[in-house]
């Protein structure tokens, strides 16, 4: 029933020029079902793929579904794999085809940003901690980020010593708010 569905639903879109976005981490959740697959791949112009190095030895038959060449292939694998951090705010890369050919691009987001969607669980965890002490989720957030950064440490430890106290690192040097 879904399926059929879903094949409407695509067609649909199509007929008014829309497009329908689909988002998995599990490309077994599309290509398990034919009426699916065949509806969501023959209707899609643009494809975006985030890092595929886990995918890597069984790729040719996620290249063939997806209708990826030789070429398009070795930019896939350069995902997150070139040495080009330096000096540079935390930025994923994204491989977005539209048609045939496809780049890969930079997504740099603010360290708030980050921190606001983040589904890494201590780092939800450490923001959490600052939520409780100072009430609001956006103030917390600034005074999280200003911590981190008079810190001078990587997230990954500054988050690991907020969520090991449990308290903010810099609690003395608050003004507190009054209402």
């Amino acid at each position: 029933m879904m399926a059929g569905y879903i094949l409407y639903l695509y067609k649909t879109v199509r007929k008014f020029w829309g497009e329908a976005i689909v988002v998995t981490q599990e490309l077994g959740d599309i290509i398990g079902n034919a009426v699916v697959k065949d509806s969501i791949l023959n209707n899609s112009d643009t494809v975006c793929l985030l890092d595929q190095t886990r995918f890597k030895d069984n790729y040719k038959d996620i290249a063939a579904l997806l209708s990826i060449n030789e070429t398009e292939r070795r930019k896939i694998f350069t995902i997150n794999q070139l040495d080009n951090t330096d000096g540079r705010s935390r930025f994923k890369e994204v491989y977005i085809r539209r048609g045939s050919v496809g780049e890969i691009y930079g997504v740099e987001v603010a360290l708030e940003q980050y921190l606001t969607y983040t589904t890494e669980k201590p780092e939800k965890q450490a923001v959490e901690v600052y939520v409780e002490y100072f009430g609001t989720y956006p103030r917390a957030l600034d005074l999280f980020v200003t911590d981190f950064k008079e810190s001078k440490l990587a997230l990954g430890e500054f988050v690991s010593r907020v969520n090991k106290s449990g308290k903010p690192i810099n609690l003395l040097s608050y003004k507190p708010i009054i209402f």
